[in-house]
């Protein structure tokens, strides 16, 4: 599998190229900005770009997508049906987080519509990427469409942010839920096994047997008021 990580956006948000090494088909995951260089990794890969794959839409996950797109139009925009709102409400994003309207522009957050959607992840459905299968699994909690997509045969697992080395998402934003995150965390991305490789959407790649043993908020450390 060829992995190729690019770092964009104020947020240092992890997009990857994805690739199987033997066909040449890949995805995009998350491309959050700068579509050029991400056009750039599938070059000098020599990839061929199937689908622009979403774990959720918040604007660094998404911001690069309508200028992918253009590059690539024939590569589908993939998200799961309950984040679509987000996903339209791309352009007003930026107020969310308070920031504002005149610092959009300089931040490179002034965002164009997105373009429409052209498939919607299920739960448990198995997408493949030339020789590679990823089982998408529903984990909302930061947002209400959240997915991470499984290799189980690599033991690697995309999870945006869901799950972070010694953090976990945030759920203050519209959408979120702590409820809904743990049990995401706790039920449906640890029983996957201590080996799987993690790669988040922001920060180094980390295991899910490390953060088992070491994150606060899944030791429970962080709600002992040890990290209040």
């Amino acid at each position: 599998m060829i992995i190729e990580e690019i770092t964009v956006t104020p947020f240092q948000q992890q997009t990857r190229v994805v690739g199987c090494e033997k066909t040449r088909q890949a995805i995009c995951i998350d491309p959050g900005d700068e579509a050029e260089r991400i056009v750039d990794a599938l070059e000098r890969h020599h990839l061929e770009l199937q689908a622009i794959t979403l774990t959720h839409a918040h604007m660094d996950h998404v911001g690069g997508v309508a200028a992918l797109k253009r590059l690539r139009p024939l590569a589908k925009i993939i998200l799961h049906r309950a984040d679509e709102p987000l996903y339209k409400g791309l352009p007003e994003q930026p107020a969310w987080i308070g920031i504002p309207r005149s610092q959009w522009a300089a931040l490179g957050f002034d965002y164009e519509e997105p373009p429409p959607v052209d498939e919607f992840w299920e739960d448990g459905q198995i997408y493949g990427v030339g020789d590679s299968e990823f089982k998408v699994i529903h984990c909302p909690g930061h947002t209400p469409g959240h997915v991470v997509l499984f290799n189980e045969k690599e033991r690697k697992v995309f999870v945006g942010d869901c799950l972070f080395a010694g953090s976990i998402g945030r759920t203050d934003l519209p959408g979120g839920s702590s409820e809904q995150l743990m049990d995401s965390l706790m039920n449906k991305i640890v029983p996957l096994g201590d080996d799987v490789v993690v790669y988040s959407g922001h920060g180094p790649e980390t295991t899910i047997g490390r953060e088992r043993l070491t994150n606060p908020f899944l030791t429970g450390e962080a709600y002992t008021g040890r990290y209040l």
